[in-house]
């Protein structure tokens, strides 16, 4: 008789060892893996819930472009839900353990959507205070903040840290130039013009695979992106808990990145919103400066940090636990009288 050889499978991805019940419990918080619907596309999630008494005030995370939850978010999870709130981190419609497709496709209105829906999943708890929805973007998600803050009235306040705000003038310095952006969208929309008439996705790398070899369409230039994002693309079993981040982005995702125009958007915040930048953060120095002046909220704060750069805000503890204090306290000593948008 044959000998048969039993090879062990290999266990279903998880990024921790979640508990039966779909949890962990540390000191000072609880984390639950959870699921939320947005459009039709079942989202993955991470609840962090404090040890304290609720109901809690509540924040829902945005990173970067192309983030999955296991990067900037989770950094700020653990410590705001330390300070005493329901924190909700996920990964957006397309990206990571969510579904949705083509994969790695970014779409403003589909991540407003998303935050919206996050929202939804909030508000549905008994252990939330639905008067007190805050929402946090990390670099290019204070754009999807912003969006979501016009359009959903239970969000309360909005903190846009470090924020790459899409704008003309932050295209040209990013791609290199007028001429250079207007290359980028043309290409761009070709390939929504060929998704639509055939299906066909394309695809550009988020940061060059090599250091030696530069990929010229590679969404992100500097070489400090690509020190920081190609780390993401791993995929060692040993790995997990960074999530699934992966090194691409649809083509036709890119005109409506480099075309946004969030210098419109802010223009109708009403909210109070605070907003944190450094000297070295995306974006550059002016361009924060003058969104902040063009905001009409009767309650805002800018808080500039020093020379740290953007990275730092992603994974530096210092950094980040200097920015902590700030979004707390904001957040806890609103004045009453920015309650006054409608009840939910």
């Amino acid at each position: 008789m044959q000998a048969v050889t039993m090879t062990k499978s290999e266990p279903p991805f998880q990024t921790q060892p979640w508990s039966a019940s779909g949890g962990l419990e540390s000191r000072s918080y609880s984390v639950h893996r959870i699921g939320f619907e947005s459009y039709g596309s079942m989202l993955a999630g991470n609840l962090f819930l404090p040890k304290s008494s609720g109901p809690w005030p509540a924040i829902v995370i945005v990173g970067p472009v192309a983030f999955v939850k296991e990067q900037a978010p989770l950094q700020y999870a653990t410590r705001l839900a330390a300070e005493g709130f329901v924190v909700l981190i996920f990964d957006p419609r397309c990206h990571g353990e969510s579904e949705g497709l083509p994969r790695r496709n970014e779409n403003p209105t589909a991540k407003v959507a998303d935050i919206c829906a996050a929202v939804d999943a909030l508000v549905a708890r008994p252990d939330v205070d639905r008067q007190r929805i805050f929402v946090l973007g990390i670099c290019q998600g204070v754009n999807w903040t912003i969006e979501a803050a016009r359009k959903d009235l239970r969000i309360r306040a909005i903190c846009l840290v470090a924020g790459h705000y899409l704008t003309p003038q932050v295209a040209r310095m990013y791609l290199g130039g007028e001429e250079a952006v207007a290359a980028r969208l043309a290409k761009s929309l070709r390939a929504a013009e060929t998704n639509r008439q055939t299906g066909e996705v394309g695809y550009v790398p988020i940061v060059s695979s090599s250091f030696l070899t530069p990929d010229r369409d590679a969404l992100l230039a500097a070489s400090f992106v690509q020190s920081f994002y190609i780390r993401w693309a791993d995929r060692h079993p040993m790995l997990a808990h960074r999530g699934l981040w992966e090194n691409r982005i649809t083509e036709m995702s890119e005109h409506l990145i480099w075309g946004h125009r969030i210098d419109q958007s802010v223009q109708d915040l009403q909210l109070p919103v605070l907003m944190l930048h450094a000297d070295r953060a995306a974006s550059g120095p002016d361009v924060p400066r003058q969104l902040f002046e063009a905001i009409p909220s009767s309650h805002k704060k800018l808080v500039w940090l020093g020379t740290q750069g953007q990275i730092q805000f992603y994974e530096d503890p210092i950094t980040i636990d200097v920015v902590i204090p700030h979004l707390s306290d904001f957040l806890t000593n609103l004045p009453p009288e920015t309650e006054n948008r409608p009840d939910p």
